[in-house]
């Protein structure tokens, strides 16, 4: 349907061109967060549906010089994000990740851009949002997604004096990164496999549909986890036949939708649903997929869902929501900022899985699964037999044999795959319809 992982290098407008009797003002000057209050937890981004993105017809403009400067004692840290801050996933958990870190770290000051991408900001590249942020003080740099890895590269090697972390990428992994930047992703892999077994607990059909977003390693070894943890419940729970679970993908071509470049999520998950899939498992940043499956119930269809990457995703149709697995990235980023405040930045690739003591503490946990309302008590309890096998390490997924859809081995019968080949997964598995490669 699409070639290799959608990459948009040339990214994103900066400054929208606005006429008037002083000259011309950028419109998309980096935002400061509002500062969180004394005491009490940070404010929580809002939970309504993203808008439309929109293509901007003006070209950028020269930066404008900084808004507020900083003081001496300040630390700014600023945020470039792929999608709007109230996305109801992906890009919401990092901006709440974000206020958390500035409400711990007292000097500390929030600015972001958000939507730089080929909708939103069709002509401004990666590096000039960073360079815009660094305009405004910023002394740490944070980019979200995996399209933005070498303008991140590039900007910290123009800035060997400023701080930077990149959120799903492997530069320092590979060898290619300054030392002024760091790498940071969570182990999604369980909470995908979570969302799986949910899904194969829950579901009258037995068929499963994954609304995917681009191809790459990191999407396809998501989709793996979800129909090995599908499998596993399907096989162990409810004492079905492996080949009676129908799973498959579909891809979008992004992260989101960019309406004439991918396809229309909404769409997708309808045609889902109208193929007689009851459960929609997502792996876009947007909560089509949920909205649709409302929708569906309220006609009177039997239809559930499982959302994606922020923990009140669920709201947007909670009594068909079975769940949410979703990134909490508020601690470990307080912990690797503070340490830069403080001098002892550390440029490493950290990917960093739940706190088995309690998946869903907000303040040690990487990953969380929060159950939805539409899973039923029975089928609660079964999921959370599944994630204690997964937090004693008494059940690992990726253990042999597996196969990729051409039939290659994976894993081999009775060894266990590594990280790396995890991390760089090169196909969907044997029994997944749809896709591997663009």
């Amino acid at each position: 349907m699409r070639q290799p992982p959608v990459r948009f290098i040339a990214l994103l407008i900066l400054f929208a061109l606005l006429l008037g009797a002083c000259g011309t003002t950028p419109a998309a000057q980096p935002t400061a967060a509002p500062a969180p209050e004394a005491t009490g937890a940070p404010p929580v981004a809002p939970t309504d549906a993203p808008a439309e993105p929109t293509a901007e017809a003006t070209q950028p403009t020269e930066p404008p010089a900084a808004t507020e400067a900083p003081t001496e004692e300040e630390f700014v840290f600023g945020m470039i994000l792929v999608g709007p801050t109230n996305d109801g996933g992906w890009n919401q958990a990092h901006f709440a990740a974000a206020e958390y870190a500035q409400a711990r770290l007292p000097g500390s000051r929030f600015i972001y851009i958000d939507k730089v991408n080929p909708a939103d900001r069709p002509n401004v590249q990666v590096e000039q949002a960073i360079e815009e942020l660094i305009n405004q003080g910023a002394k740490f740099v944070i980019t979200n997604s995996a399209e933005f890895a070498d303008g991140t590269k590039l900007a910290a090697e123009a800035h060997p004096d400023v701080y930077f972390l990149h959120a799903s990428g492997d530069a320092v992994l590979t060898g290619s990164a300054p030392s002024n930047l760091t790498n940071l992703m969570g182990r999604m892999e369980y909470g995908k496999m979570m969302a799986g077994c949910a899904a194969a607990l829950q579901s009258d059909a037995g068929k499963l549909a994954y609304l995917g977003p681009l191809i790459d390693p990191e999407t396809r070894r998501l989709v793996n986890s979800t129909y090995l943890g599908a499998k596993y419940c399907w096989e162990n729970y409810r004492d079905q036949p492996a080949d009676s679970l129908d799973f498959k993908v579909t891809w979008i071509g992004f992260w989101f939708n960019i309406p004439g470049v991918t396809l229309d999520p909404t769409r997708v998950a309808t045609d889902f649903i109208n193929e007689g899939n009851d459960v929609i498992i997502s792996g876009i940043d947007t909560t089509e997929g949920l909205v649709e499956a409302n929708k569906a119930s309220a006609a009177g269809r039997t239809v559930w869902a499982v959302p994606y990457d922020y923990e009140d995703a669920c709201a947007q149709g909670e009594d068909v929501c079975l769940g949410v697995p979703y990134f909490n990235w508020g601690p470990r980023y307080t912990e690797i900022l503070g340490d830069a405040m403080e001098g002892r930045f550390e440029s490493q690739w950290e990917w960093i899985g739940p706190d088995w003591n309690d998946i869903n503490n907000p303040d040690t946990s990487m990953i969380g699964f929060i159950k939805g309302a539409g899973l039923t008590p029975e089928n609660g309890a079964l999921l959370d037999d599944f994630i204690s096998k997964l937090a004693d390490g008494s059940l690992n997924l990726f253990t042999g044999p597996l196969n990729f859809q051409d039939g290659t081995v994976f894993v081999a019968d009775g060894e266990v795959a590594d990280d790396l080949a995890v991390w760089n997964t090169p196909q969907l598995l044997e029994g997944i319809e749809g896709q591997s490669a663009p």
